[in-house]
């Protein structure tokens, strides 16, 4: 087998020792070809080169969720083709790592490599579903190029959040959870339109959803992590479905309040509920509008501000080492 390492060196939880360990142990299985990325981009421009090669059966990713995220944007550049593509494999090396947890695989980036290794020897493989945004024509963010995401994206708050983590992080603060919590209650307090939402969800077919707040679509369970805390926010969105969209209408300190702990306390079987949530599962296509620009994020990585923006759910979009 050929693969194509792409390494992140900035990832947060692998040294360069580990680092080399990891490359040792996939070497001596495959003939592997080791890149580490030197820009922004370079993972998704890898996985490219991976997808038009004909002589690369895997893509490894050694990094966060940013790096998985690019890898896979680089191998569908001209669409999904399980069958034709290169496979992917994630060794996690993130601070969150929502991606490679959610499919099972051990947070640890050693024990997350023997895992790999026992599924390429034993061919464990599963073919997951993906989300795809793009800009919404007849709009004026229509020309914003497409994006896929692997497990979630987000228009409103949650967006927010993310934005003031990465001007924290680009500040040279650590990415921690405690990082996370205060960014949420910052946004909270600056939040313009915490008590009359902005955001229309429209589907076909279907009565549109207006005056949201929030929406986080969720392309898989759990929607992220707190620790070692899995946080449900559409507990049924599955990578064998589309996807799933949880919006809510009201951030009041009670709503949001409620919320929080809802989240906190949430399992497989419940997430947020009540009066100023709204659940929405296995939609394939559907757009959300803002009356105003709005920050968006997809897999974690904040993406600018937004005013309208179509979704797609596609099932059984890439093959994955498990």
């Amino acid at each position: 087998m050929r693969a194509l390492l792409v390494v992140n060196p900035a990832a947060t939880t692998t040294s360069a020792r580990v680092r080399d360990v990891l490359i040792h142990a996939l070497a001596s299985e495959m003939k592997l070809e080791v890149v580490t990325t030197e820009y922004r981009g370079h993972a998704q421009d890898l996985g490219r080169r991976a997808a038009e090669s004909s002589d690369i059966d895997l893509v490894v990713s050694l990094g966060g969720d940013g790096t998985v995220n690019e890898v896979v944007n680089g191998l569908l550049q001209h669409g999904p083709d399980p069958d034709g593509l290169p496979g992917l494999a994630v060794v996690p090396g993130g601070s969150t790592n929502v991606f490679a947890r959610a499919l099972g695989l051990p947070n640890d980036a050693v024990e997350a490599t023997g895992a790999i290794l026992d599924a390429l020897s034993e061919r464990r493989v599963r073919t997951v579903g993906l989300g795809h945004a793009a800009g919404t024509p007849g709009t004026e963010d229509e020309s914003v190029p497409a994006r896929w995401f692997t497990f979630c994206a987000g228009l409103g708050f949650d967006a927010g959040v993310v934005g003031r983590v990465e001007q924290q992080r680009e500040r040279g603060r650590k990415s921690t959870h405690a990082l996370y919590v205060r960014q949420v209650v910052r946004q909270f307090l600056d939040e313009p339109n915490r008590r009359h939402g902005v955001i229309t969800l429209e589907q076909p077919g279907e009565d549109p959803v207006s005056d949201l707040v929030a929406t986080i679509v969720c392309n898989t369970s759990p929607y992220t992590y707190l620790g070692n805390r899995p946080i449900y926010a559409s507990p049924e969105a599955s990578f064998d479905t589309a996807l799933d969209v949880l919006g809510l209408n009201r951030l009041s300190t009670p709503a949001v309040t409620r919320f929080t702990t809802q989240l906190l306390t949430s399992t497989p079987e419940k997430g947020p509920h009540g009066k100023h949530a709204v659940s929405l599962h296995d939609l394939t296509d559907f757009s959300l509008h803002s009356k105003a620009p709005l920050p968006f994020q997809m897999d974690g990585d904040h993406l600018g501000l937004r005013t309208s923006v179509t979704f797609t759910g596609v099932r059984r979009a890439l093959r994955v080492i498990v």
